[in-house]
Order: structure tokens, then C-alpha cells, then sequence
């Protein structure tokens, strides 16, 4: 039967355990984070692609490890080479008030936007007062993609739109049949696409880039290929492929940069939260980055979550389609994020691992749980938003912002080409 009223009893429980804050920058609000001082990775998530307060709040947290705690790597849920532009201006190589050539595919004010920038600029700032043995470096984890084919890319993104982690519409999978003309054409799309990339590693070697940067160019070569294909085809097996590579891209900067490496990486709760607490990993056998980590890691890697209940959300209704600011429905009764909600507290942090067993037993218990990337379709939420998940099987945190506001875009023009990421933007 399904869940329409809240639990009373577990309202009391979480309003209990709940630790208000209201601003980002606010000491006793980031001093909530000492207690992982010792981690070797943070996750920090968040509910959508295209909401201030969820950036904003992850910069802050993230000065806080970097100035306190010596966290030295910043890896984000973004193309290597895109990120590779922005290591350099951080690094002291250009301007970061200066327009820079990067993430200039849609959907562009994923990283493109007002808050991000801000956070770039306070690096640059803190590495400029910083030897270069302990400066902090920006990483892509994410696996790059071009406009090779387009045909091909446009069946790619409807096969694998068809494919997100969370959508519950099983006609969906119907929509895409394979003909033979696009079966016999796959050779000369995976030509094209590994040539470009190749192209993108003579580049990198010409250019005077480190080893390091040229490896991970070469690695792209390979997991693009593979997970081109995988989309080409309609496997889901190209999400596992793709936070395969992401957390493997992690770990060897992890390895680059010696034993007391730190890592805060930035992506979506659908990438940090720990697959197996989610239906997508459950149901589907699906991994994620957060799993990948907590199993290489233990206790040493920590996933905190974030969520909201309503306001406004930077997104496009379809894949190259223009940014829009949409309005972001009331959260659905059945789901944690009514129950957040209903604690009538606007912002606070839960610490789900030191958790009451009581509560801990109660939020254990499997609800909806919301999606938004960088499509947001408010007239299919349920179906296109929405998945079951246990809320401390998927993380050790919980950031709670009840009402929250879209991010601002950065002035320029969107440039052509596909998506990177793939479903959704996620």
C-alpha cells in the first residue's frame, strides 16, 4: 500500500537528529565536515545539474577540506579535456577572468555558470599562495564525446534515453529498433570516433602536456569506444562502463599524486550515492562511482547526498534544446523529500552513519527518491524523475534545502555538438 501521510513518529525522529544551518559559509556549518578529515575521498552530490544551492554549497564544503584539511584533488563530473583548461588557469596559465574554452557543449551552464566560476577563481587564488607541490588540481572524470556521427549520435541519445537509471516506462525500450543500414555503418562510426580522439592525443603530446594527461587521453580512446558502442546498441551496460571509467580516472590522479592524495569529487546522487541502495543497482545490477569507491576505499570513502522540495531548476526539455528556468514540483508524499519537508526545517545536515538505530531502521526503509538532470520534464515526473532508493544504504550525509534556486549561465553562446553525458546529462 502505498505511503500518502507522513510517519509522525519518524518526523519526531528527524527533526531530532537534524542539524540546522542556513548559510554555506558559515564556520559552525562547515565544522559538520571535520569529522571527515581523514577520508581519502569525499562525494558530494546533488538532486539536480542546474541548482545554485547545490553548488554552492559543495564549494564551500570543498574550500573547508582544501584550506583545513589538505584536500588536493577537485574531480568533477566533466570531460577531462574541458577540465584540463581549467587545471591550467588554476594553475597560473591565462586569466580566469577571462572567457575560457571549455564546457561549451550542451548543456553548457552545467559548468558554465556564476557559481562554479566563483569557485574556480578562489582556487586559482589559493594556488597562486601555494608551492606547486601543494597546489590543488581540477580533474574530469567523465569519458569524451563528439559529434562523430550525426545520425548515429541522435540514435545513440534516443536508444539511451530510453535506458536512464530510474525511468519505470518498460514501452520505452520499444521505441528504438536496430536496422541492418545503422548495424552495417557501426565500423565506420567507432573509425571516425577513435580518430578523433587519436587526434585529441597527438594534440595533448604536441602540446607539451604531462604523461599524465596523455595516458588519460589514450584511456579515453578505449572507454569511448567501448561505450559508444554499448549506447549505439541500447546496452545498459554503458552506464557501468561509464563510472567504471570515472572511478578509475579518480583513482590513478589519486595514484599520481602519492599516498596522501584527497580527493572531494562533484557529480550527481545518482553517481555518488551508493549503487546498491538504489533500484538502478538492486534491480539492474547497475554500479556507480560511490560504490566503486566505497569498495576500494571502506569507510575512508564518504557519499553525502542532497536534496530539495521545490523551486526553480536550470534545465532544457530535450537534448540540445535551450536552457530554461523551470519551475521544480512539490515533492511527491511518498517519496523522502515530502519527509524532509514536513520537518519544517528549510536547511540541515543529516549524519546518516551515526545515525539513531531507530531512525537509521525507519529511513532504511526503500522510498521514492528524485532525479533531475539536465532534462526536467515536470509533466512525467513520477516516471521520469522518481525511483526507489534506501536513503543510508546510499549515503553517510544528507543535505536538506527545502526551496532552491537555478543556477546563472555565464554569457556566450551555446557551441554545437552532442552531449558528453548521457542519460540525462548524469
Amino acid at each position: 500500500m502505498r505511503q500518502t501521510t507522513v510517519d509522525e513518529s519518524m518526523l519526531a525522529q528527524l527533526r531530532a537528529a537534524a542539524q540546522p544551518w542556513t548559510d554555506a559559509d558559515d564556520p559552525e556549518f562547515l565544522r559538520q565536515f571535520d569529522r571527515y578529515a581523514n577520508a581519502r575521498v569525499v562525494l558530494l552530490g546533488e538532486a539536480s545539474h542546474g541548482t545554485s544551492d547545490f553548488y554552492r554549497a559543495r564549494a564551500a564544503i570543498t574550500r573547508h577540506l582544501i584550506r583545513e584539511h589538505g584536500f588536493n584533488i577537485v574531480a568533477v563530473e566533466a570531460d577531462w579535456p574541458d577540465a584540463a583548461a581549467v587545471d591550467r588557469l588554476i594553475g597560473g596559465h591565462g586569466s580566469v577572468d577571462a572567457p575560457y574554452p571549455a564546457f561549451e557543449r550542451f548543456p553548457t551552464w552545467m559548468w558554465r555558470n556564476t557559481d562554479v566560476a566563483d569557485f574556480v577563481r578562489w582556487l586559482a587564488e589559493h594556488n597562486a599562495r601555494q608551492p606547486p607541490t601543494r597546489q590543488t588540481r581540477f580533474y574530469g572524470l567523465d569519458i569524451y564525446l563528439d559529434n562523430v556521427d550525426h545520425e548515429a549520435a541522435g540514435i545513440a541519445r534516443q536508444r539511451y534515453g530510453c535506458l536512464d537509471p530510474w525511468r519505470q516506462d518498460p514501452a520505452a525500450y520499444g521505441m528504438a529498433v536496430l536496422t541492418r543500414r545503422h548495424e552495417d555503418c557501426e565500423q565506420a562510426v567507432m573509425a571516425q570516433l577513435r580518430e578523433l580522439l587519436e587526434k585529441r592525443l597527438d594534440y595533448a603530446g604536441r602540446d607539451g602536456e604531462r604523461f599524465f594527461d596523455a595516458a588519460q587521453n589514450a584511456r579515453l580512446v578505449a572507454s569511448a569506444e567501448r561505450y559508444y558502442r554499448a549506447m549505439y546498441y541500447g546496452s545498459a551496460q554503458s552506464w557501468n562502463l561509464r563510472d567504471t571509467h570515472m572511478f578509475e580516472t579518480l583513482e590513478n590522479a589519486l595514484r599520481v599524486h602519492g599516498p596522501a592524495a584527497r580527493a572531494i569529487v562533484w557529480a550527481h546522487n545518482s553517481h555518488i550515492g551508493i549503487a546498491a541502495g538504489t533500484e538502478m543497482g538492486q534491480e539492474r545490477g547497475e554500479i556507480n562511482i560511490g560504490q566503486l569507491c566505497r569498495e576500494r576505499f571502506g569507510d575512508a570513502a564518504i557519499a553525502v547526498g542532497m536534496g530539495t522540495h521545490c523551486g526553480t531548476v536550470a534545465a532544457a526539455s530535450e537534448w540540445d534544446g535551450p536552457m530554461e528556468v523551470k519551475k521544480v514540483q512539490p515533492s511527491l508524499a511518498q517519496s523522502y523529500e515530502f519527509q524532509m519537508h514536513q520537518t519544517g526545517i528549510p536547511r540541515f545536515m543529516l549524519d546518516l552513519r551515526d545515525a539513531d538505530a531507530g531512525l537509521r531502521q525507519r529511513l532504511e526503509t526503500p522510498r521514492l527518491e528524485r532525479f533531475i538532470g539536465v532534462i526536467y520534464r515536470p509533466e512525467t515526473e513520477r516516471q521520469s524523475h522518481y525511483a526507489k532508493a534506501s536513503l543510508p544504504q546510499q549515503f553517510d550525509a544528507y543535505l536538506w534545502i527545502d526551496q532552491t534556486h537555478a543556477v546563472e549561465p555565464l554569457p556566450g553562446p551555446q557551441g554545437a555538438g552532442t552531449p558528453e553525458t548521457w542519460p540525462f546529462g548524469l
